[in-house]
């Protein structure tokens, strides 16, 4: 009888039925009439009510009849305050239902799954705070969490970059005896991946596996994004065979990921032939689809081809985004065609979609690359014209220009301008700075951005360390430039070949010719030898003699090490120094036996 009663308010609300007789509000107004005994009967028609708004999506009128019910002390199921609430937060009604949630608790039944969609909730709309005071109450309540609400939880923490947290509540989930599914591992590896954890990932990918989960569409997809990125596109399309012989079937995110990682590697062709194998199977390419492609030719200076892919898009009823418009405007500057990047500009204004930061960076870029600093400037001051603030790349761009053209002065005051808007320059912009100064032969003012760099936790690149090293060579800074060896070795940074040359020029130029060839013998040593730890041999053996840089070089050789190593001294440096190195071989690892060496020599 009430499933009938539901059924047919259903039908009148949403207008598939109608009568001359009454409307919907005359009717409802009817059946709720205060002066009604409010029997059970009556506690079930009013449910029925808000849960027909509800399945109509009609969140007020739901709320409405919900606190009417409430205000007439009539008790409404969990079922039915649980649905209200997921009505108000899909239609983005969250501090609503916050609101609700709050007032009716202890007067209304609440279960777990009124807490789980709370909670759930508070981590969409990025409230991680309430969310865990959700959490709190229902433990006072006596209740348990279970796997829905810590996988929200756990996911809610991946989303706002806490991985610390989401892998703790991960692990607490075993301690409680809850086993982790599918979604639960999904958002985990997912949260792992985008905070660059990716040995942690696949390590809890392969975790999953093992532990009998079978991963899904999604986890699939999270995998391949992360081969994708890592270069590994062999790898994502084992998967992609994996999925198939399992029976999952693609989705269009599964084929985008794929086509971008193809694009990536410039393989385009493959993933335009990837794109058809897509529309065989039933899938329709969206626009990511296209703005990956499009991109992908473009930046293999396809540009005839990307301008037929972006009217193919339009002929298949897809509207261009603000993203495809800034690939081609990208594209065609790459390829020096700055009109018909112009062009595009008008276009996108004329479809009602402004260029922003990022439209204007792409053209400055294309004009400082093009060595045209006033066009690019009168571009930057444009972008401010239109109410639109630089950003970090904006002044990347323009600051590349200047150091190209060697003009440190304008690039140094643009660099220093950034900190009066409170804009942090990156690693980037601190690399091109220093190498500017490399260029110019100011070692002085490239130390002191290095230095920058490290306390504003910067790590500057092999590149940095190897062109500061080289000035601070040049100009005679030779402790400067070892401190800066021995901190590229800390890192687990190589040191470049030219960086020992600079150093035995500068031992040259002081007349010990002796100690230079030992720096350079040692060098080819080390290198030639492989293994990490090369560096140190150079520097640690102070340039004294080459027997102390192979004793050091030796410790961090293992078994066939050794002979490979002298192997590659009798080759590569004089017999008065190999010689030097197999006696004091033994003496290094307390090895008294030399029938080995006599038989290395004669090999």
């Amino acid at each position: 009888m009430l499933s009938h009663a539901h059924s047919l308010l259903l039908r009148l609300f949403s207008g598939r039925i109608s009568s001359p007789s009454f409307t919907p509000s005359s009717l409802l107004n009817h059946l709720t009439k205060t002066h009604l005994d409010f029997t059970p009967h009556h506690a079930l028609l009013y449910e029925s009510i808000v849960n027909s708004h509800v399945q109509l999506h009609l969140p007020e009128k739901s709320l409405f009849y919900f606190n009417q019910m409430v205000d007439k002390g009539m008790l409404p199921t969990s079922n039915s305050f649980n649905g209200l609430l997921s009505c108000l937060l899909k239609c983005n009604e969250f501090e609503k239902s916050w609101r609700v949630f709050e007032s009716m608790r202890g007067k209304v039944a609440m279960d777990v799954y009124s807490f789980g969609i709370m909670i759930k909730g508070c981590c969409e709309n990025g409230d991680l705070n309430r969310a865990f005071e959700v959490l709190g109450q229902l433990e006072d309540m006596g209740l348990c969490p279970n796997v829905v609400i810590y996988t929200s939880l756990i996911d809610g923490c991946c989303k706002s970059g806490n991985i610390d947290r989401a892998k703790k509540l991960f692990y607490e989930m075993g301690e409680l005896g809850l086993v982790a599914n599918q979604h639960t591992f999904t958002v985990m590896i997912n949260g792992l991946f985008k905070k660059g954890f990716k040995k942690d990932g696949f390590e809890l990918y392969e975790k999953m596996k093992l532990g009998g989960v079978s991963p899904n569409i999604y986890t699939y997809t999270s995998v391949m994004n992360e081969y994708c990125n890592d270069g590994r596109v062999k790898n994502a399309f084992e998967l992609l065979d994996e999925m198939l012989q399992r029976g999952i079937f693609c989705n269009v995110v599964t084929f985008n990921t794929l086509i971008s990682g193809l694009c990536r590697e410039m393989r385009v062709s493959e993933a335009e032939k990837l794109v058809g194998r897509m529309k065989k199977g039933g899938l329709s390419p969206n626009v990511i689809t296209y703005n990956t492609l499009i991109d992908g030719f473009g930046n293999v200076g396809k540009m005839d081809k990307a301008a037929r892919l972006f009217n193919e898009m339009k002929s298949n009823c897809l509207s261009p985004s603000l993203v495809t418009y800034n690939v081609l405007i990208s594209g065609f500057s790459k390829a020096g065609n700055l009109s018909r990047a112009a062009g595009l500009i008008k276009e996108m204004e004329e479809r009602g979609i402004p260029p922003t930061t990022t439209t204007y960076t792409i053209l400055i870029d294309a004009f400082a690359r093009g060595d045209d600093m006033e066009k690019a400037l009168e571009l930057f001051n444009s972008l401010q014209k239109a109410g639109l603030v630089p950003d970090v790349c904006t002044y990347g761009v323009l600051i590349s220009g200047w150091c190209r053209k060697g003009n440190m002065k304008e690039a140094s005051t643009l660099f220093r301008s950034m900190g009066e808007i409170h804009l942090k320059p990156n690693d980037v912009i601190y690399n091109m700075m220093i190498h500017g100064y490399c260029n110019e032969g100011n070692s002085y003012r490239a130390l002191r951005l290095l230095r920058e760099m490290g306390e504003n936790g910067m790590v500057p690149n092999a590149a940095t360390y190897s062109f500061t090293s080289q000035v601070l060579c040049k100009d005679g800074k030779w402790e400067e430039a070892e401190v800066l060896v021995n901190d590229m070795i800390c890192l687990g940074l190589k040191p470049s070949v030219s960086i020992s040359q600079g150093y035995s020029l500068l031992v040259q130029k002081h007349g010990n010719s002796r100690k230079a060839q030992v720096m350079e013998d040692a060098l080819v040593l080390g290198r030639v030898a492989g293994g990490g730890g090369w560096p140190r041999l150079v520097w640690a053996s102070g340039g004294c003699t080459l027997v102390a840089a192979v004793k050091c070089w030796c410790f961090n050789l293992k078994g066939v090490g050794y002979f490979s190593f002298l192997r590659v001294a009798f080759w590569k440096t004089r017999i008065g120094y190999v010689l030097l190195c197999l006696s004091k071989y033994a003496e290094c690892f307390e090895l008294y036996d030399y029938a080995p060496f006599l038989v290395f020599l004669t090999i």
